[in-house]
């Protein structure tokens, strides 16, 4: 029984592989192309490949489900084809035993996307995007849309650059009064945290006093804020990228500030449940196999399995930006996909055998 058990977690295990290599290669070609539409200054086709690079470990946790689907049905089905799972289920084995065969090697893809998303991607994300802004000369002043804005009470601030190590480049501070009037604004072009404060060097600070204005120049500076490295590094890279940690974390932050978090919970719980999302899924494509696709070509499974991933991830892509527009609880919004698949495959997969 151990030799069948992995038997099928090879072929499983085998499948999801060649799958995720496949969509990862084309998601590396497709953002060289996107980015090398970009190449300006110090970002030249160097930065372009580094930057690609750095951005697979992001594309491995994001495909990471729809290629346990489309894998599982590719594996399952090639031993459909050769009647194996009927010469298994022949000689005793359960279709329970062939589900825990299946899932073993499902969990172990799960504890690697799991480790991915909250040790490595939030990483070499930031890295990539802050190598970019540098390379594309956005650490030197505030350009617009460019770089990253907060807010901390009545001060804006925003950030040009900002590095993994804590450093920032090209900090603008805008300080507003309770009647939304400007007080001062302080420039400077790099800061650094040092145990609890920030260390600013080479800045401008002006202050408006109503009829005049007053500008003073300063090499060193010391700036006291609660916004620490971990919560800006939060900053860098959008919710989705964010390991769990500073997700919650950020979101208690903004709470306290009095700002709407609920993307952020919204993120939180998107990953949180990922590795339930993608059992489901791999339930769905066991349900197939004993069901609607024991006998078809491995093309319609590919297809099958592409469009009920698709469809899976357009109704958490619908009901997420839902729950915070009419307010409902965001966990709400990630779980019902995942227990309407979860059902289905379950329900199918009782009527198949």
């Amino acid at each position: 029984m151990k030799k069948i058990k992995r038997y099928i977690g090879r072929s499983v295990a085998g499948s999801i592989l060649v799958v995720l290599l496949v969509i990862v290669a084309l998601d590396f070609i497709s953002e060289l192309v996107d980015q090398g539409a970009r190449i300006e200054g110090n970002f030249t086709f160097k930065e372009v490949i580094l930057y690609s690079l750095l951005s697979i470990p992001s594309s491995i946790y994001d495909f990471l489900p729809l290629a346990s689907l489309v894998g599982c049905l590719i594996g399952l089905g090639l031993l459909a084809n050769t009647s194996e799972l009927t010469v298994m289920r022949a000689a005793g084995v359960s279709v329970t035993q062939i589900i825990w065969a299946v899932m073993r090697p499902i969990l172990g893809f799960i504890v690697i996307g799991i480790f991915l998303g909250e040790f490595v991607t939030p990483t070499s994300d930031q890295f990539a995007e802050s190598r970019k802004a540098i390379a594309l000369g956005h650490e030197s002043a505030l350009q617009g849309q460019r770089g990253i804005w907060n807010r901390e009470g009545n001060e804006f601030m925003h950030f040009s650059a900002v590095l993994p190590n804590g450093k920032l480049f090209g900090v603008t501070r805008l300080q507003f009064d309770g009647e939304g009037q400007l007080e001062s604004s302080t420039y400077v072009e790099s800061a650094i945290f040092q145990e609890d404060h920030w260390f600013e060097r080479n800045g401008m600070r002006t202050v408006f006093h109503g009829d005049h204005v007053t500008t003073d120049f300063f090499t060193t500076n010391t700036w006291h804020s609660e916004l620490s490295p971990r919560l800006l590094d939060v900053l860098v890279l959008t919710a989705e990228d964010l390991p769990m940690k500073r997700l919650y974390t950020y979101a208690n932050y903004l709470e306290r500030q009095g700002q709407d978090a609920k993307e952020y919970r919204l993120a939180f719980w998107q990953k949180a449940l990922q590795p339930l999302a993608t059992a489901s899924l791999v339930m769905i494509a066991i349900s197939f196999i004993f069901g609607p696709l024991r006998q078809v070509t491995m093309g319609f499974r590919i297809f099958t399995g592409v469009i009920v991933g698709i469809v899976f991830r357009t109704t958490q892509d619908l009901l997420g930006p839902s729950s915070l527009i009419f307010g409902f609880s965001p966990f709400v919004a990630v779980i019902i996909p995942i227990l309407l698949c979860a059902l289905f495959g379950w329900g199918l997969l009782r009527r198949s055998v």
